[in-house]
This record gives C-alpha cells, sequence and structure tokens, in this order.
C-alpha cells in the first residue's frame, strides 16, 4: 500500500487549543535600537557593577579633594608616613592611627588630625591626593575618547569609503607613526612643551588613535558596499552624506566599544609615564605618579603605594567590564561565544 491510500483514523489528530478556549491575538509593540542594546547591556552584571563603580570614583574625583581640610600640594611637618585613620572606624580597631603597636598620631601630636588614607613621607594628605589625582587620569582617559573619535574614527572612515591610492597613502602614513615608540614621542615632546597634561595629550594626538582608525576602516570596508549604500548612491548622495548619515550609523557600536577599550591603554599610558618622572610635575599629583611615590616607602608604610594602587586597577578593571558589556550589548551575536 503506498502513503496515498494511507486511512487517517479520528485520533491521529488533536485539536491545538482546549476547546471553548478563548484566542486572543497578541500585540509585540517594536522596540528602538537603543533600547534593545539596554535590554543586552542589563543582562551583563559584570559591565552593571562595573558602570556603577566607574560611577562612584568619578563622582568621588569631583567631590573627594573638598572633603576635608587639605588639599594635595599643602605640606604640614612632622606629620609625615601617618597610617589611615578614619572617625568612628577607629573606636573598631579599624583605620586607628596605630602602626607597629604605636600611636603614630599620639606620638606625633597630631590626636585631633584625620588622614583618611594616611599621609605621605612630604606629610600630604593622601585622600585628597589620590582623588585628585583620578581626577588627572580621568581628563587624560577622556582626551583619549576625543582623539580616537575625532581624529580615528574620521581617518578610518575616509581611508575605508575612497579606498584606492587615497587609502594606500594614508595607511602608510598611518603605519609610519605607529612605528614611533610612545616613550620617545613623550620624551621629544618633554623637550618642547612643559611636562603633564598636555605633553601625554599630544602623545595621544600623534599615534593613540591608530587603533580606532584600524576598526573603523575595517567596518567601512565590509559595509560600504552593502545594497542600502548603493541605493543612497543611486539617489545623488553625497560623500559626505554616504559616510556620516549612512555608514557611520551602522559602525557606531564598534566605534563606541573601541574607544572604552582605549579608556584604560591611556590611564596606564599617564601611569607609565608618571612612574618614569614623564608624568604630570609635583606637586600635582596622578595616579601614576602617586604609585612611583609610593613605591620607595612600600616596605615600610605599604598603605602609601596600596591606596593609588587599588584605586588604579579598580578603575581599569571597572572600564574593562563596562566595555564587554557594551561589546556583547552591540552584538548581541557575542553572548554566546
Amino acid at each position: 500500500m503506498s502513503m496515498y491510500d494511507h486511512e487517517f483514523q479520528s485520533n491521529d489528530f488533536e485539536f491545538a487549543h482546549a476547546a471553548g478556549e478563548k484566542l486572543i491575538d497578541r500585540n509585540y509593540s517594536a522596540t528602538s535600537y537603543a533600547k534593545d542594546v539596554w535590554n543586552n547591556f542589563k543582562k551583563n552584571k559584570g559591565a552593571l557593577v562595573g558602570a556603577v563603580i566607574i560611577l562612584i570614583i568619578v563622582i568621588m574625583a569631583l567631590i573627594g579633594p573638598s572633603m576635608n581640610e587639605f588639599t594635595y600640594k599643602q605640606i604640614h611637618g612632622g606629620q609625615e608616613c601617618l597610617v589611615p585613620r578614619i572617625p568612628g572606624l577607629e573606636k573598631l580597631g579599624i583605620a586607628d592611627g596605630w602602626h607597629n603597636g604605636v600611636d603614630q598620631y599620639a606620638e606625633k601630636g597630631a590626636k585631633d588630625v584625620y588622614y583618611w588614607f594616611g599621609s605621605d613621607t612630604q606629610g600630604r594628605d593622601i585622600w585628597t591626593r589620590v582623588w585628585s589625582g583620578t581626577r588627572v587620569s580621568l581628563i587624560i582617559a577622556l582626551a583619549a575618547v576625543l582623539v580616537d573619535i575625532v581624529i580615528g574614527m574620521v581617518y578610518g572612515l575616509v581611508s575605508g569609503y575612497f579606498g584606492g591610492m587615497v587609502d594606500s597613502v594614508m595607511q602608510r602614513f598611518a603605519e609610519i607613526l605607529n612605528g614611533i615608540p610612545t616613550l620617545v614621542i613623550v620624551t621629544l615632546l618633554g623637550m618642547v612643551l612643559p611636562a603633564g597634561i598636555t605633553s601625554i595629550i599630544f602623545a595621544l594626538m600623534l599615534t593613540g588613535w591608530i587603533g580606532m582608525e584600524r576598526i573603523a576602516r575595517a567596518q567601512v570596508l565590509k559595509v560600504k558596499e552593502q545594497e542600502f549604500v548603493l541605493a543612497s548612491r543611486t539617489l545623488g548622495a553625497s560623500k559626505f552624506r554616504l559616510i556620516f548619515s549612512e555608514i557611520l550609523p551602522n559602525i557606531l557600536g564598534q566605534v563606541i566599544v573601541t574607544s572604552m577599550f582605549s579608556i584604560p591603554n591611556a590611564i596606564f599610558l599617564e601611569a607609565y609615564l608618571s612612574f618614569l618622572g614623564l608624568g604630570v610635575p609635583a606637586p600635582m599629583a596622578s595616579l601614576g605618579s602617586l604609585v612611583s611615590d609610593g613605591y620607595k616607602s612600600m616596605t615600610t608604610f605599604p598603605h602609601i603605594l596600596i591606596i593609588p594602587v587599588v584605586v588604579m586597577a579598580v578603575l581599569m578593571l571597572c572600564f574593562n567590564l563596562f566595555a564587554d558589556g557594551l561589546r556583547d550589548a552591540f552584538d548581541p551575536k557575542m553572548l554566546n561565544k
């Protein structure tokens, strides 16, 4: 008997819904791309925690230096290398000003003085200097993002869109710049410009945008031959409109993620240069210069080193977590990898 001669029985099928059940049409509201990104971002708990901690650190960098009576450069003779002492916690035996069995504050006649993070080798308040230094590091990080977007993104968009000889010349120029060590650039700039934030930002402007340029160019090469770009070109759209109105919105996710990943690199660059003595000049503080100063007293008074190291490590870790969350939010396929 062939398959066409099969005789169906009454129990071969059953109703999809129970008898008398009311069927209701369901309408699903359309969500915007930004909302989809936010919904995907919320699924990454590490990224949310990182974003919250970054916000807290930014707030502390803004208000922390003004939370006590000390300034970042004020020197207090006779109060050098005091360990942390915090009101309230000292009664619990935590941050009570004792070091090696000695009440340092009583010994140095500073019973009514509180250094929340302790004092450094010159008697300066570490609390104020840490948050002032965090402010400097965040300014450099913001400058790195602006350099990435203003120079790197535009350079990559133009190079990738026009292609041919224009792309070849622009890429060779970028490769020449990328071949110059950043340390050499900062050293040479230090001979022309005053050492500090200005020379570091100039170094970022010279070479810090290369990574963003490569990402933007690669994305443009992938997108520019797609149908919606061809349709706009056929309708007479200008090259400027094609680049910034058609292509850029479709690669914006990668641009944002790459710029977020550049922030920890910029913070580390500043710390590295400050550790070598090429960062911000004294008495101005940065996280890198604080680490450099604390390194000299690491064995005797480790709190001078540990506190800025912890703040810098947490800041860089949280930016990496935040960037990971953004990458997964803009590209949901990454969630399954």
